[in-house]
């Protein structure tokens, strides 16, 4: 079997080596919604979003918004799931550092889906309150 180093992979250039390179996110992701319940429910919230936004002909600036807000929300999800990770795989054991290292990008996750709320809310609320 032909075994490459790492320094050699790096080293490789190509077409084939770029498109190869887009699989590890598609892999990271499938990961993370098939297990982590908190990115499924995410993206189910984004779905309900741009289904809001349709519905209410939101203007492109308001999808601009809403989208990198997605994006954001999705991505601090997946960084709090590297974390985790990362944290499991160097201690299995209890350990006080361990658990601020969980609950801050958990807390990071939080923070910014409260912002995505109110986003929701500065974009949506005015619509709602017009049908009224």
């Amino acid at each position: 079997m032909n075994m490459i180093s790492r320094d050699e992979r790096k080293k490789q250039k190509g077409i084939k080596k770029f498109l190869i390179s887009f699989t590890y996110p598609i892999k990271g992701l499938r990961y993370a919604y098939n297990n982590e319940q908190n990115l499924a429910f995410d993206v189910g919230m984004a779905l309900v979003v741009c289904i809001l936004g349709f519905l209410f002909h939101i203007n492109k600036y308001e999808w601009s918004i809403l989208v990198l807000t997605i994006g954001l929300v999705i991505s601090c999800e997946l960084i709090n799931t590297a974390i985790e990770a990362v944290v499991d795989l160097i201690t299995e054991e209890y350990h006080p550092l361990a658990k601020v290292a969980k609950d801050t990008s958990a807390a990071a996750v939080f923070i910014f889906a409260i912002v995505a709320v109110i986003v929701g809310l500065i974009i949506f609320l005015p619509k709602l309150i017009s049908l009224i």
